[in-house]
């Protein structure tokens, strides 16, 4: 699939530049991570922003944080998620 913006929130903005978003989607964390999946937020994700994302919704969710790791102004690359799914063995 693709970026979908309506399913990304701005959750705070820092005054300094730094931005924590919030992103929902079908889409498996790899398709996220790869570079250009954000370059339609390119004018406002900067480096070092945070991502909070709930992927993969449409089977087995998961939950963690990305990282903008680059933004050059038109191509915006995050880091791999770090997963905060972990195991629930209740």
């Amino acid at each position: 699939m693709a970026f979908v913006q309506s399913d990304l929130s701005l959750v705070a903005y820092s005054g300094n530049g730094f931005h924590i978003w919030h992103y929902t989607t079908t889409d498996a964390k790899a398709a996220i991570d790869s570079s250009g999946y954000f370059n339609d937020m390119a004018n406002e994700m900067n480096v070092g922003d945070v991502i909070h994302a709930n992927t993969s919704t449409g089977g087995t969710a998961e939950y963690g944080i990305f990282c903008v790791a680059s933004n050059n102004g038109t191509v915006v690359d995050v880091a791999d998620m770090v997963s905060l799914s972990g195991t629930n063995t209740d």
